[in-house]
């Protein structure tokens, strides 16, 4: 059984070992955050909903050469032996991107203010799914956001697959993966402070290695967030609650299945 202690622990590690090894970050955030909603179970794994708790490790920092981005998500699902769906499963993702403008010193002008190259990994645990996502980033000049990236890359496939004796998610083919990421800058209502972030992507169609469709698939996952730590203890940016909403079409690849949900949001930053 995997608890949340050892891959956090992990997370937190790299994180905090990446500076020593990359001649130090010019900027740098990383965050512990907490979530609680009644997601879906697609049909293929059984059907229903549950409410899941989610404990989220985030690190982002900017270099010299680009930034870097990356998460750990620790979940607690069902307890069916049939399907184990997400009963204590580890998703983790990261972005390495290799900023034009720092490396070239190209400098852009009006709404783009950078171009770079992206080298992305996405890895889940329970299913043993392995994602390659080359592509590149844009970066755009808007007024009121801190950061609005699009990223357009493909989505290899580079999983084992189903095997014999082994409940493994069935390798797919290849597609794209087409993401628009962002952070508003903070902003204030009523004497206090809030943001907005998150991320909205959309998967192109697939192939199961039986032969059965992958649906396309949208997944948009923005999150409000008051600044209760400043709120409580006159301390800007350390703790946040809020909400995050997450609205997922066609919900892992399954037609027809759809998800809307709040779920409820902490976040305490380092």
């Amino acid at each position: 059984m995997l608890k949340p202690a050892l891959p956090l622990g992990v997370f937190f590690l790299m994180a905090s070992a990446i500076p020593a090894h990359a001649g130090g970050p010019q900027w740098s955030t990383t965050e512990l955050q907490f979530e609680l909603g009644k997601l879906k179970t697609p049909k293929f794994a059984g059907g229903g909903s549950q409410w899941t708790p989610i404990i989220t490790g985030q690190h982002a920092s900017g270099w010299s050469w680009g930034d870097l981005f990356m998460f750990a998500d620790v979940l607690k699902g069902g307890e069916s032996e049939e399907t184990n769906f997400n009963h204590w499963d580890v998703y983790t993702e990261a972005y390495a991107d290799f900023s034009s403008s720092k490396l070239l010193k190209i400098k852009y002008g009006g709404p783009l203010s950078d171009i770079g190259i992206v080298a992305g990994v996405n890895y889940d645990h329970d299913a043993r799914v392995l994602k390659l996502l080359p592509g590149i980033r844009l970066a755009w000049n808007v007024p009121g956001f801190a950061f609005l990236n699009t990223d357009i890359t493909a989505y290899i496939d580079a999983s084992k697959g189903v095997r014999d004796g082994e409940h493994f998610a069935p390798k797919e083919s290849n597609s794209f993966m087409g993401d628009a990421n962002f952070a508003s800058k903070s902003f204030e209502i009523a004497r206090q402070f809030f943001d907005i972030e998150g991320h909205v992507e959309y998967l192109g169609k697939r192939h199961n290695q039986f032969g059965e469709p992958v649906s396309w698939s949208v997944l948009a996952q923005p999150q409000l967030r008051w600044d209760a730590g400043n709120a409580f203890f006159g301390k800007r940016n350390k703790l946040f609650l809020g909400t995050e909403y997450q609205l997922w079409i066609n919900k892992l690849g399954e037609k027809n299945t759809d998800e809307s949900v709040f779920q409820a949001l902490a976040v305490v930053r380092f």
